[in-house]
């Protein structure tokens, strides 16, 4: 049986002499009363309903020989931004990523423990592997800097999260997995992916600012009336574009080119 950091009777207690503080936060940043364990309990079975409703519709691209091609290019962008030596639960969390299939549809997101999920519209939007790297470091980061979890603690509570770990509440977890595409973060937690995005990347062949070029872009069509989805559920300032730039500047690491065949074909196959 697996143990939490702190048993669910303190967590409860916790959980009520602390909720004023999370819930009066200015930006929405409050205590993450959850472990890592916990994050990885509560992300494998959110990431098994999230799984189970895709599958249901005929959307998921599940990993068998059908789609072996596709998760072999995907999987080799994930893993070099995954071992940039600059993920902190590189070891602790699974780390998967999965293809859901609906093209008309521009978004990705994680669960807790480092599941991450993207739409083939969002890969077949993008215009180069940088971006799809720099989009892909953007939610790992959302992960690996649990705002996912502490987003979840803050709109579900702590003790329906300790519920649904025991298997108490089978019905608010279908909830949970379905609204987690639209799980939107506080502006700290964008900013603060957006920069670590940037350093992840650095360690690696891409150009650290592919995330901007995705965001120069969706300001572009979200002007012409029809924005990505990304947006609605990662609200950008008006200066983000400039700072993930400013970073990529800082760190001298933009402007690098690299191969997009693998890329393309991708986007081909999906």
């Amino acid at each position: 049986m697996r143990r939490f950091l702190l048993k669910p009777w303190l967590l409860l207690t916790l959980a009520a002499t602390l909720g004023g503080t999370a819930s009066c936060s200015s930006d929405g940043d409050g205590v993450l009363l959850f472990s890592v364990e916990d994050d990885k309990a509560l992300g494998e079975q959110v990431a098994a309903q999230t799984d189970s409703t895709y599958r249901a519709k005929g959307q998921l691209l599940d990993r068998n020989s059908a789609n072996a091609r596709a998760y072999q290019l995907l999987d080799g962008v994930v893993n070099k931004v995954l071992n940039s030596g600059e993920v902190k639960y590189r070891t602790e969390f699974p780390w998967d990523v999965k293809i859901i299939k609906d093209d008309a549809v521009q978004n990705a997101f994680a669960t807790p423990g480092g599941h991450i999920y993207v739409f083939s519209g969002l890969i077949k939007f993008l215009d180069n592997e940088s971006e799809l790297a720099g989009i892909l470091g953007h939610e790992i980061a959302h992960a690996d800097r649990r705002h996912t979890s502490k987003q979840l603690q803050q709109q579900y509570g702590i003790s329906l999260l300790l519920s649904i770990l025991v298997g108490d509440n089978p019905n608010q977890l279908v909830q949970i997995a379905a609204g987690l595409g639209q799980l939107q973060f506080s502006r700290n937690d964008e900013n603060e992916a957006d920069q670590y995005s940037v350093v992840y990347l650095n360690k690696t062949q891409y150009s650290c600012d592919g995330a901007a070029g995705f965001f120069i872009k969706a300001e572009a069509q979200n002007q012409g009336g029809n924005p990505p989805a990304f947006l609605s559920t990662h609200p950008a300032p008006a200066s983000r574009i400039q700072q993930i730039q400013t970073k990529a500047a800082e760190l001298n690491c933009q402007n690098r080119t690299v191969s997009n065949t693998g890329f393309e074909e991708l986007k081909r196959i999906i």
